[in-house]
């Protein structure tokens, strides 16, 4: 059996940047979904989500890192999937995000200088510049993207929220060590 070795490397300095995070902020249209807005015949609101974005989010909650969402919107769709990923530091229906963001802050006892972002728009920007560490997707607004402090080579709703938590996760440290627990648990039989 190959032993399973990290395949991302980063700039030394991009990791310097994300290291000390201990809460990540996400938006959702344009970060966690592909930023269309999609409705059913009765009005319902439906989203697209990657499930490499959730395991992302999944492997900061391992690693000690508690994500938050904050959101304009808010659907019956997206809190089906906050509540499978175990998110439950959420904000729904608020465009003015830097209030709370800061709640959030406050409520973990922690500071700007601990925290990331994801973001897409303008609505984003004030916590983006806030935060130690700033990432947009591929196709994010241009204000955004020079807001960041990372721009990934993915779209949002197609693992741009997994390349920031990559990011995250090798700068602070867990990512090999939760690669390395892949598959233990299957290995762990009559045969081990």
């Amino acid at each position: 059996m190959r032993p399973l070795i990290p395949a991302l490397h980063y700039p030394p300095e991009l990791l310097l940047q994300a290291q000390g995070i201990r809460v990540a902020f996400f938006d959702v249209d344009g970060v966690l979904t592909d930023a269309g807005l999609y409705f059913s015949e009765s009005g319902e609101s439906l989203k697209r989500f990657n499930t490499l974005d959730g395991q992302g989010i999944k492997l900061l909650q391992q690693a000690g890192i508690t994500p938050v969402v904050i959101t304009g919107r808010d659907s019956a769709a997206l809190r089906l999937r906050l509540k499978a990923l175990g998110v439950t530091h959420v904000r729904f229906g608020t465009e003015d995000k830097h209030p709370a963001a800061e709640e959030f802050l406050q409520m973990l006892g922690l500071s700007w200088g601990q925290a990331a972002a994801m973001g897409d728009d303008w609505p984003d920007l004030p916590v983006m510049q806030r935060v130690a560490f700033a990432c947009a997707p591929a196709n994010a607004h241009a204000q955004a993207k020079a807001m960041a402090h990372h721009v990934t080579a993915e779209r949002g709703g197609e693992g741009a929220a997994r390349a920031f938590c990559d990011i995250l996760l090798v700068a602070s440290g867990h990512y090999a060590q939760l690669l390395a627990q892949v598959g233990v648990s299957a290995q762990k039989g009559p045969s081990a």
